[in-house]
């Protein structure tokens, strides 16, 4: 690896000396490796090295583009702002296919730190000002030129038609099983699909969204807890902010783990969310629209329906696209999705209003 990665770096021309390389691992999907080089005067820099799973990401090069488009509009925008860099081949080109056809990038490194759980209220506040941020300085980029890396990725109507074309072919028996999610899932499927066909109608702004927003794809000073920048940016498409939103909070504001199997320990946390908003909410306030702040809670109910199908669909056509640890594994992740849907239509209100008074107070 060590005679490979050196390629790479030649390729993209890297300053210095190869030094060293840590493989990275943290992500489930590409292959990350931490480089070092050491110049003349005998300073250290890193860089991150990538190689991208095209069996995952299968149009690569659409995805760099779009990740090019956007950086270049950040930094060009705000100088000030630590934003990902990519660099460049002697083609101009921000990726690199090797002899095997394996594809490549590089970025520098950023020293900070990562939270996979948020409990503190000042983190979550960051979490959701560093998604605010990308947010809105992508505010006046026209979110339609990028490519949509994955069709239909968060079109929650289409989501839910496939399911039921699913539960009506029955081709594994399993059914029954899930009888109770089904109906739930049926009950709520209107609702649950308003915003998608108000965006197709142009209710909505065509945002540049994250669609990954996890407190852990954002980078921290280690020192100050500060938000340095959000990274992770491969499903980077067109979109609506509210789901990005909708999807963060979902995350964060969730008292389990995914897989939790005591639904009971799912409720969806209200001081979370409002520090959250906190955050996120002053960072977009000169950009968000009436209609998007006035939907950030359905944004947050629909994902979560979204995902708790997705997880459903994947268990009734035999577990084929998420990974599971044991049999049932998938409806596990479902019925807790949809115990947190359950929480979040029981406060429905309360959270409308902590969204109203964060935005008043802004």
């Amino acid at each position: 690896m060590y005679e490979r990665l050196k390629s790479v770096g030649e390729a993209f021309r890297l300053p210095g000396k190869f030094y060293a390389y840590d493989t990275v691992k943290n992500g489930n999907i590409n292959s990350t490796y931490k480089v070092t080089y050491r110049s003349d005067d005998g300073k250290l820099k890193s860089y991150v090295v990538q190689k991208i799973n095209t069996n995952v990401f299968r149009n690569p090069e659409d995805i760099m583009e779009n990740i090019d488009r956007v950086t270049t509009h950040m930094r060009e925008h705000y100088p000030n702002e630590v934003t990902l860099h990519f660099h460049h081949t002697a083609e101009g080109k921000n990726y690199l296919y090797d002899n095997d056809g394996s594809f490549w990038r590089v970025m520098n490194y950023v020293d900070s730190i990562t939270f996979d759980v948020c409990d503190d209220p000042a983190v979550i506040s960051a979490t959701g000002e560093a998604f605010g941020r990308f947010q809105n300085q992508l505010s006046d980029f026209d979110g339609s030129v990028l490519h949509e890396t994955i069709p239909n990725f968060h079109n929650t109507h289409k989501r839910l038609d496939t399911l039921f074309d699913d539960v009506a072919e029955n081709k594994l028996g399993r059914n029954g099983d899930a009888a109770e999610e089904i109906e739930f899932i049926s009950s709520v499927r209107y609702q649950a699909g308003i915003l998608s066909d108000r965006y197709a109608n142009g209710t909505f702004p065509v945002r540049v969204t994250h669609n990954d927003t996890k407190s852990n794809n954002v980078l921290f000073d280690r020192i100050t807890k500060r938000p340095i920048v959000v990274i992770d940016l491969d499903t980077v498409m067109p979109g609506m902010s509210v789901y990005d939103f909708g999807d963060a909070v979902r995350f964060i504001c969730n008292t389990a783990a995914e897989d939790e199997p005591d639904v009971r320990r799912v409720y969806f946390d209200t001081s979370k969310f409002r520090a959250f908003c906190h955050g996120y909410l002053g960072a977009v306030r000169n950009s968000i629209t009436k209609d998007e702040s006035d939907n950030l809670v359905l944004g947050a109910f629909s994902i979560t329906i979204e995902l708790a199908s997705r997880f459903l669909d994947d268990y009734l056509t035999g577990d084929t696209y998420f990974k599971v640890n044991y049999p049932g594994h998938n409806l596990v992740r479902t019925r807790c999705q949809l115990a947190l849907a359950r929480d979040i239509m029981r406060k429905k209100e309360e959270l409308k209003w902590i969204v109203e008074e964060t935005l008043a107070n802004e």
